[in-house]
């Protein structure tokens, strides 16, 4: 996202008629793993009066080694944000960590408060009733499962995988580096890597591209996924399932190279 582009938006809106009142930032973009410039976007909403939410939805538990806490730069600004333990955390699906700096705004949005379902204890404020949280009444206990994993192996084991991820990744963007045949299309920084096959033709790269993946997956032996950057066919190699070690991504990029060359 540009924040001047933004800036310029909002005031055109605002010229309309209109009211805008929601920005999202995204910190780790699915398809490349981008990362919006949310201190700049976050001056520009607050000069508006527009609420930043910001989305970390795999990106965000890097933070919890210290020295990736850079994923979260600029989250003094937010209004709200979000990270998924079940992304890169080794939580069972679902599990999402939602945090909100004005919490009456967001009850004032959702809650909905007839005779059978008032309580004493929450409108003296002395429980916090989650259904007011979200649009559904009915909460299942995800928390649950992140106190057990946290309580079991500790933060060490998590902060571990992540390091451990990051330093795949890095290692195999030598091995692309090292085969003329592929290039690799966007900026690596944590645990995904985007690459595409090389050629002067676009089409034919992309084609090319395209086969590569549908190849690979029908051998059962990885699972890769397709993205479109710039009009460009892109395979995503992502690094992030607790069980991965080394030889499983040394393996899927061997299955790549064996099947460039048929």
């Amino acid at each position: 996202m540009r924040a001047d582009a933004l800036d310029e938006m909002i005031a055109a809106d605002r010229s309309a008629g209109l009211v805008p009142f929601f920005v999202c930032s995204t910190h780790g973009s699915t398809s490349s793993m981008a990362f919006d410039p949310t201190p700049a976007i976050g001056e520009v909403c607050r000069r508006h009066g527009v609420w930043l939410h910001v989305d970390a939805a795999m990106s965000g538990i890097a933070a919890l080694a210290p020295e990736l806490r850079w994923v979260n730069d600029g989250l003094e600004f937010a209004d709200s944000y979000c990270t998924n333990p079940h992304k890169w955390m080794g939580i069972n699906f679902d599990c999402d960590l939602y945090w909100t700096a004005d919490r009456a705004a967001l009850l004032g949005a959702l809650s909905i408060l007839p005779e059978y379902l008032r309580s004493e204890a929450a409108e003296a404020g002395a429980v916090i009733d989650y259904r007011d949280w979200q649009i559904p009444l009915g909460r299942r206990f995800r928390s649950l499962k992140l106190w057990f994993a946290i309580r079991c192996d500790g933060v060490a084991s998590f902060q571990e995988m992540i390091r451990q991820h990051v330093s795949l990744t890095q290692e195999l963007v030598g091995w692309v580096a090292d085969d003329d045949r592929f290039e690799i299309v966007a900026p690596h920084p944590l645990n995904l890597l985007c690459l595409a096959v090389r050629g002067d033709d676009i089409d034919a790269a992309n084609a090319a591209t395209d086969a590569l993946i549908e190849a690979a997956n029908a051998t059962g032996g990885a699972l890769f996924t397709r993205t479109v950057l710039d009009g460009r066919s892109v395979l995503r190699i992502s690094i992030g399932a607790r069980s991965t070690e080394r030889h499983h991504v040394e393996s899927a990029w061997q299955l790549l190279q064996r099947l460039a060359s048929t």
